[in-house]
């Protein structure tokens, strides 16, 4: 099976080219790939399809001519990551899928069809205004800490800490628990500090991110986008700038009306071939 593998500020993926829809993803391949031991290791496959070849791609042929077939690292199907359109977008034309001269493309999503546009080293996607709605709380190692909900076309639970010291602080090596009003068992949560002023941006802020079915990552582009809106609300804004350091590096996210646009460095690093039988045989044996 020929792969790539791309990252966008730290978020990893396994990218599948599938052009005519053979491939048959599994949880268990996905998994598998995504292991970073026994795998080619990431926090999530993309298959690239052509949007009229696969199933849940198929209503939006007509609006986009490739489909971002997405799945966590546990194998399970996610509707929306940023990163990842942005990881998707770059493959696309670095591999000759769409012409190097590119400069816009649509992207059919299970959140629907993203616009994308492609710099010479920054990607932006236009993506729906998150939408910030009630009050939940997430705990971690049996603190509680109070947030906002956002939906980026997946769920998100932003928490505010008091400072960097207390988010490098947190411990999320483990799933953090959640209650709020009209969550999903699994969601995104992100935990967020003040940063200091920053050049062109309204507002700065550190985040760090759990992604259900992933665990914590250096970055999380819907992350940023639910930050995003949350840090403006929370500073009496509906429309801004907003720098959202994550481990992995910067991200910039701008709100404007129903729009929000998510901005920032993808590439691809590698390109191969993996043994498929074994790299299943080893999962299998290995439990």
């Amino acid at each position: 099976m020929i792969f790539a593998k791309a990252h966008g500020t730290g978020n990893d993926f396994v990218v599948l080219p599938d052009p005519y829809g053979e491939l048959d993803l599994t949880p268990q391949l996905a998994a598998a790939l995504c292991d970073r031991r026994r795998g080619i290791g990431g926090d999530g496959v993309l298959r690239v399809v052509r949007a009229d070849r696969d199933p849940d791609g198929a209503r939006m042929a007509g609006d986009a001519d490739w489909f971002m077939d997405y799945r966590n690292a546990d194998g399970s199907i996610a509707e929306m990551c940023g990163n990842g359109v942005r990881a998707y977008a770059r493959y696309l034309v670095t591999s000759g899928l769409m012409p190097a001269a590119t400069a816009r493309m649509p992207i059919a999503t299970r959140a629907g069809v993203v616009e994308v546009e492609i710099g010479p080293e920054m990607i932006t996607v236009g993506l729906d205004r998150p939408r910030v709605g009630g009050s939940g709380t997430a705990t971690v190692a049996g603190s509680d800490y109070p947030g906002l909900t956002a939906d980026v076309g997946n769920p998100h639970l932003v928490c505010p800490v008091s400072d960097a010291a207390a988010l490098d602080a947190l411990d999320l090596g483990r799933t953090p628990e959640h209650s709020g009003d009209g969550l999903p068992a699994e969601v995104n949560v992100e935990f967020v500090a003040p940063g200091e002023p920053v050049e062109d941006a309204d507002t700065h802020v550190h985040m760090r991110v759990f992604e259900r079915g992933v665990g914590e990552t250096l970055s999380c582009g819907s992350g940023a986008c639910a930050v995003g809106a949350v840090a403006l609300h929370r500073i009496g804004r509906r429309d801004g700038v907003v720098a959202v350091d994550v481990p992995g590096g910067r991200l910039t996210i701008t709100l404007n009306g129903d729009r929000c646009l998510l901005s920032g460095p993808a590439v691809v690093v590698a390109t191969g071939e993996v043994d498929v039988t074994s790299l299943l045989r080893t999962a299998v044996t290995t439990g």
